[in-house]
């Protein structure tokens, strides 16, 4: 979205705050936000308004938003909120911005992880099962996601795997935009099935392909198909094998190439045909054992699998028959139905239908919540929601906390109720508690990797204390840029989101642009090496072998102590 229309949409759907920018893709922008009705931090991805200019996109995108929004599962990010908003452009016109209000999740995403070069193999494995984990329920639900691809898997600082953006997707493809506006939201060729690449009817198969791509590039730091195009890429997926994986990192065992190369199959049927066949593989694999390949099943859940375009229901049902034993055929007793003895069962159920409704429609509200079946929502508002909640619950209600920011109120007061005080409802009733959060919170987010200065400003704006400055090294932030930042009186280092209330100090880590050169002679040249290429340092190393000695020590290097980051340090070591 262009950032003059951002700035005009400041309040969505009369409750969602826009904050600052976190990510910018080829369909929508993602900002942080705050829901003012309930008082909780979301992300709220603003699509392209493009999209909203075809009604079967946005008929499609709030069936898909509602299909989404049902699914609770901790590795999926949660679905709050979706619709479109009328906001005037820089020029005045009025425009439709589609909305969707999401989870917000503290973490990075999987795309920014695998920028970083090759993962080991065991965690790789950790972060795709949670993937799985994810396909799994969604593929019970009948939601194929079909835009599996790390800039849709968040990391979260615990280490949780979480995937977002079910149904957008779907939405798009099935609307009648543009062929470029589906190629951006289903993500670059790079991730894509050769039925997607093809043009063919998807699949739950066809996610599992997908997650076999970010598998590959987990491991090698690369996906297996690179075009000049998007149309070269996609090209390959149909027609190139893979290199394995194993042939670029020697630390991908056998047994996981295996996976990886069935997880890539061309053909789908060759393909794990579910998320839990999938995950099987891999647990058997990361264990370091070589899994059985199965037979793939003949028959594929039509929710999950879809209707296969070349063939009538009329032909398939056929080939059914046609299958089956004779013996195996019930005979048929009857030539013909029993017309009287079915229209008089139609006749019994039609007045049984009738009569049940008119005693639903005459019955008065106090006969199916009566005084002695309905209960008072009691007084609670002032007391700890320790207290407050166990008496609703002794009623036989259900307390639904919500936490909500309030300067006036210790944290744990129950503010409000909903429904309201004196509300009659009925045993089991959800009865929505909010409770005081204690004073409003803001978050650290945004800070590290921004000057000093900037950096003091932002602290200056968030209502927060700046206190002290430390430098230290670091391999890869630039010099005067913030590494992180750390809370008095504690003293760990902080660098990923984290609320805080207003007032408090917060003291800055500055890089120095430098690294230190430990000491490296008389260690083996493979230690060494290891060393200085680590994330710790992540220095260029030039080796210089010594024939006049043996034993593959280092011997000498040129550059030790403080050095510009990035630096080539070179070792001489024995090799004869």
């Amino acid at each position: 979205m262009a950032e003059g229309v951002t700035a005009d949409v400041r309040l969505l759907a009369g409750r969602y705050q826009i904050g600052e920018l976190l990510g910018r893709g080829g369909m929508a922008d993602v900002h942080s936000g705050m829901d003012a009705r309930l008082g909780r931090r979301v992300a709220i991805k603003l699509l392209k308004p493009s999209l909203a200019n075809d009604p079967a996109f946005r008929t499609r995108f709030r069936q898909e938003a509602q299909a989404a929004a049902r699914m609770a599962h901790p590795t999926i990010v949660r679905v709050f909120d979706a619709g479109e908003e009328t906001v005037r452009d820089p020029s005045g016109n009025e425009i439709q911005v589609p909305f969707i209000v999401m989870e917000h999740v503290d973490g990075r995403l999987l795309k920014d992880v695998v920028a970083q070069g090759p993962m080991d193999p065991a965690e790789a494995g950790r972060i795709v099962d949670g993937i799985l984990v994810a396909l799994e329920y969604s593929h019970r639900a009948g939601v194929v996601h079909r835009d599996i691809k790390p800039g849709n898997v968040m990391v979260t600082s615990a280490g949780q795997v979480k995937v977002m953006d079910f149904g957008i997707a779907r939405a798009i493809s099935d609307s009648s935009a543009t062929i470029a506006q589906t190629s951006a939201i289903l993500g670059t060729a790079q991730y894509f099935s050769p039925e997607q690449a093809r043009g063919e009817v998807v699949d739950a198969r066809t996610d599992l392909y997908s997650t076999g791509v970010v598998l590959y590039e987990l491991l090698t730091g690369r996906p297996p198909f690179q075009g000049e195009t998007a149309v070269a890429t996609a090209y390959q997926h149909v027609s190139e094998p893979p290199t394995p994986p194993n042939a670029l990192n020697h630390a991908v065992s056998p047994a996981l190439n295996a996976v990886v190369m069935r997880a890539l199959a061309k053909d789908r049927n060759e393909r794990y045909q579910s998320a839990a066949d999938f995950r099987s593989d891999l647990e058997i694999a990361l264990a370091g054992k070589v899994p059985d390949r199965g037979v793939a099943p003949s028959d594929f859940d039509a929710a999950l699998f879809g209707v296969n375009p070349g063939a009538t229901t009329a032909s398939e049902a056929t080939l059914r028959r046609l299958a089956e034993d004779s013996d195996d055929r019930v005979p048929r007793t009857q030539t013909r139905p029993p017309v009287a003895w079915i229209w008089g069962i139609i006749a019994l159920v039609a007045v049984v239908v009738v009569g049940v409704g008119y005693f639903a429609l005459t019955l008065a509200p106090t006969d199916i919540v009566g005084q002695n079946v309905a209960v008072e929502i009691p007084d609670v508002v002032g007391q700890t929601y320790q207290d407050g909640g166990n008496t609703l619950i002794e009623l036989g209600l259900k307390p639904v906390k919500v936490d909500v920011a309030d300067e006036n109120q210790p944290e744990g007061t129950i503010l409000a109720l909903d429904p309201e005080i004196g509300t009659r409802v009925g045993p089991g009733t959800e009865v929505q508690v909010s409770v005081s959060s204690g004073p409003p919170k803001v978050a650290l987010a945004g800070l590290t990797f921004q000057t000093e200065e900037k950096a003091k400003a932002t602290i200056a704006n968030l209502g927060l204390v700046y206190g002290t400055t430390t430098v230290t090294y670091s391999p890869n932030v630039k010099k005067g840029s913030v590494i992180g930042i750390q809370l008095p009186p504690a003293t760990e280092l902080v660098t990923s989101a984290q609320q805080v209330v207003k007032g408090t100090t917060v003291n800055l880590v500055v890089s120095n642009g430098m690294v230190k050169v430990p000491e490296l002679v008389g260690q083996s040249v493979t230690q060494a090496q290891a060393t200085l290429t680590g994330s710790s340092l992540q220095l260029a190393v030039k080796l210089i072998p010594d024939e006049s000695c043996s034993g593959q020590n280092v011997t000498a290097q040129s550059l030790k102590g403080d050095q510009p980051q990035k630096s080539t340090v070179e070792l001489t070591y024995c090799a004869a």
